[in-house]
């Protein structure tokens, strides 16, 4: 497996490791070795391990998901409705908590409603474009790159 090196590789990586744990997938733990495998001894990338931080950091958000899971569900077809809700519900509430900051309140309520629509409907949380939804938003990207990238994420 060629090791990713660019920032939409690894979201990549760390977006299958996390579906994976949220559907109980077993894939995941061979990626995970053939990842480990595949990098340098001075490499700190692990995408279980980021996918680990990225669960916690969604813990954190207790807000009721029930009315825009439903919302989601609904606009599938039309393929934008799961950005425009994590951006909504992430600028709410990082707007009640300001020493939480847009970047991570996106990071966490996208991994929640994710996690969400994992436990009550799995064929949709497979259709969720998520690394396209963090690799193209550029103040979550720039706030993970000026940070040292995802190997540094919440470490």
């Amino acid at each position: 497996m060629k090791s990713p090196r660019t920032f939409e590789e690894q979201t990549e990586c760390i977006v299958e490791a996390l579906l994976s744990d949220l559907l109980g997938e077993d894939e995941w733990f061979a990626s995970r070795s053939l990842e480990t495998d595949s990098f340098a001894d001075s490499s700190t990338f692990d995408s279980v391990i980021i996918a680990s931080r990225l669960r916690r950091l969604g813990d954190q958000y207790n807000e009721d998901l029930e009315q825009p899971a439903r919302r989601v569900i609904a606009e599938m077809a039309k393929g934008k409705e799961f950005g425009v809700m994590v951006d909504s519900l992430s600028k709410s509430w990082s707007s009640l908590n300001p020493g939480l900051g847009y970047e991570r309140a996106f990071l966490a309520v996208s991994v929640k409603l994710l996690a969400y629509l994992s436990r009550k409907v799995p064929a949709v949380a497979r259709q969720i474009q998520l690394v396209e939804l963090i690799n193209g938003n550029r103040e979550v990207r720039g706030y993970i790159e000026t940070r040292g990238g995802w190997e540094n994420f919440e470490n």
